[in-house]
Parts: structure tokens; C-alpha cells; sequence
């Protein structure tokens, strides 16, 4: 008789097919792999438009809940509080993903008596006066509660303070992507983009957010000869698009959303990927890595997070300083003029990807946690 799946509930406050950021990719990535693992996985978040549910995905099936409002990036809602004890009901590990402040009171206030796994994707950076009262209050008592932490990197668990306070219950387990995952340009998109970007260019892909550092990427590129290509959407658009006018910026091309099968062609097309976060809000960088899986050399920098991980410099590419926009430019002007080196760090990216960073090495570290957790619960 085969064993029962695993069953897992994942917490966040958002998720596909509303939105398509970095966590939202993680967990997709983590429940895809996960399958073939014998681990069945839900998503419980909210939605300020909830479909139908539950919504059946093939890595998962996720339960949206109402977004009532919207405070500090942190969607608040009250069909959240009564769906989530029907759904702990159904599963065997909880998996929470930080930060996201209603996930802690949704634990503290239940206490279920699940073991749980916080992934913990990021320091609280920008909402200072609000983390004054969060942390003591809520926070603390939260990863206090939970059974382990796992942060996404060496680097970032290293530099954190409140890992380190947590330090003896928390798993390094980085970060992975599944090639198989993303779509194969076709030769018509491909040449799509070739013909509407013939020059070489760099890359960025991602959310634009406040801690992208996209504005200092602006800087950089005033006056340069490279074309810079932007694509993502968020809520800075706007504000860049404004400063890219001011500045004359006409070798800098925002391109909005774009889907994952323009993403791998803009990927395979690109000269390098240029990824200017400046703040520790940027814990690790998926595009770091769907960069190194198409074997093209990074450019990033070194904020003392998952960032300088996936991108050793003068290995795979090149770090440089936060908030310089001359060193920036450099880097960019070091890949554009030495296509050989250039080659030689996007191989050595590819190879760090497959050593360190696949979906099924990042599935098999987690289902060893999960199962871990169960039998200690057992005991």
C-alpha cells in the first residue's frame, strides 16, 4: 500500500494568478518539485478579486481569501481567519513565509499544533515605525512559536539579527528553479525580439519595487553607450518612467509585464543581467537565478544577502557597491567590452545553478525538514 502524501499548507499573502513576485515564484517552484516527492501542497492567501475556489493549479491548489485593505504592503482581510483553521485541519506541516505580519497573528492566536516552518525571506527594512510595535508584540512571539526557520542563504543568516537570535533553530536551504518550468522561446519569438532589440543590452526582470535600486540603474545608464532593458511591472513604474524622461534616457526601454516565454527569449537575447538592489529588502534574487540557469553573466551587489550567493564576484559575474551608479556603469562597460569574459562568467553561472540552485535540490531539503519535524513531533 503506497504511503499518504504529505500535505502542506503554504501561507502568504499573495500568490499566482494574482501576482508574480519572488515569493509567489518560490513556493511555486517549491510545490512543483515537491510532487514528485510524494508532498501534496496548498496555498492559502488573499485576493482583492477571489476567483471561484479553490483554484487548482498543477503545482498546488491555492484558497484566496478577501482583501478587506491595503496598509504597509500588507493585505488584511477576515475570511482569512476563518479559513485557515478549516485548512490546518487538512494538513500535516505548516509552511509560513516572512515577513507577513497577519501569518503571525493568524499562528498566535490559533496555535496550531502542526509543526511549522517559517521561511524567512527578508528583514522588516522600510516600515521602521511599525516594526517598533510588531516585533515585541507579535513578531518575536511568532518565531518563537514556530517549530524552524529557514533562511534562503548563508550570506543572509549571517548578516541578520534576528536569525541569529533564532540561530539554533534555523536551516540554511537556498533557494531553486526548475528549468523544465519555463517555457522554450519559440524561433518567432525569439526573432521578435531580436529584431525590436538588435543592439546588445542589459537586463533586468523583476517587480519594481522601492529596494530594486532601478533609479540607480538610471543613473548609470545617463550618458552610457549600453541599452538597458527594463521589463516588470509595480508600483515604481511610473516614478522611473518619469526620471528615465528627465534624464534623456533614450537607450533605456521599460517593457511593462511580460510572460515567462518573453522572459527566457529577452534572457537568451540579453548580454548580461543587471540586478542594482540596494537595500536588504532584496534577500535573494530569482532573477539572479533564472539568469545563471540561461548561463548569462550577473551584475549585482553587495548587500550581505542571497544576492552575492548566487553571483560570486569575478566568478559569475560582478558585485559592486550599493548606491553607486558609477560603479554600476563600470561593470556594465567591463561585460560590454569583453565578450570572452563575459562568456566565461556566464558559464561559470550555469554551473554554480546546477551545484547549488535547482528546484529539486531546494524540494529535497525541505521534504527532509517537513519529515523531520514530524517524526520529532511523534516522539
Amino acid at each position: 500500500m503506497a504511503d499518504a502524501p504529505l500535505r502542506v499548507l503554504h501561507v502568504y499573502k499573495v500568490y499566482y494568478p494574482d501576482s508574480h513576485g519572488g515569493i509567489e515564484q518560490v513556493i511555486c517552484q517549491l510545490a512543483g518539485a515537491a510532487n514528485a516527492m510524494n508532498v501534496r501542497s496548498r496555498v492559502l492567501c488573499l485576493s482583492r478579486t477571489p476567483r471561484p475556489q479553490p483554484i487548482e493549479r498543477p503545482e498546488c491548489v491555492v484558497h484566496q481569501t478577501k482583501t478587506l485593505l491595503d496598509k504597509a504592503s500588507t493585505p488584511i482581510g477576515l475570511e482569512i481567519f476563518r479559513a485557515f483553521p478549516a485548512l490546518v485541519r487538512e494538513a500535516d506541516i505548516l509552511h509560513y513565509h516572512f515577513p507577513y505580519p497577519v501569518q503571525d497573528l493568524l499562528h498566535v492566536l490559533h496555535r496550531p499544533r502542526l509543526p511549522s516552518v517559517v521561511t524567512y525571506h527578508s528583514d522588516i527594512i522600510r516600515q521602521q515605525r511599525i516594526k517598533k510595535i510588531y516585533e515585541p508584540l507579535l513578531m518575536h512571539r511568532f518565531l518563537g512559536q514556530v517549530s524552524s526557520i529557514v533562511a534562503t542563504s548563508p550570506n543572509y543568516f549571517r548578516t541578520s539579527d534576528i536569525l541569529q537570535r533564532y540561530k539554533d533553530k534555523v536551516t540554511v536551504i537556498p533557494i531553486g528553479i526548475d528549468p523544465d518550468a519555463y517555457p522554450t522561446p519559440t524561433a518567432e519569438r525569439l526573432a521578435h525580439w531580436r529584431a525590436r532589440l538588435p543592439e546588445p543590452f542589459f537586463l533586468f526582470v523583476g517587480v519594481l519595487r522601492y529596494y530594486k535600486g532601478l533609479d540607480i540603474l538610471l543613473d548609470a545608464a545617463a550618458g552610457s553607450p549600453h541599452r538597458v532593458v527594463i521589463a516588470g511591472a509595480g508600483p515604481y513604474a511610473e516614478t522611473l518612467q518619469r526620471k528615465a524622461a528627465a534624464l534623456g534616457l533614450d537607450r533605456v526601454q521599460f517593457l511593462g509585464f511580460i510572460d515567462d516565454a518573453d522572459k527566457m527569449a529577452l534572457l537568451q537575447c540579453c548580454r548580461g543581467v543587471v540586478f542594482p538592489s540596494h537595500l536588504r529588502s532584496e534577500a535573494f534574487g530569482v532573477t539572479l537565478l533564472e539568469g545563471a540557469m540561461c548561463g548569462k553573466p550577473l551584475i549585482s551587489t553587495e548587500i550581505g544577502t542571497g544576492t552575492s550567493y548566487v553571483n560570486e564576484h569575478n566568478v559569475t559575474g560582478l558585485t559592486v557597491a550599493p548606491s553607486d551608479p558609477q560603479a554600476l556603469r563600470a561593470a556594465m562597460d567591463t561585460l560590454a567590452a569583453d565578450e570572452a569574459l563575459a562568456a566565461r562568467f556566464g558559464q561559470a553561472a550555469r554551473a554554480r545553478f546546477e551545484s547549488h540552485f535547482t528546484a529539486s535540490e531546494m524540494a529535497r531539503q525541505y521534504v527532509t525538514l517537513y519529515r523531520s519535524l514530524l517524526e520529532r513531533a511523534c516522539v
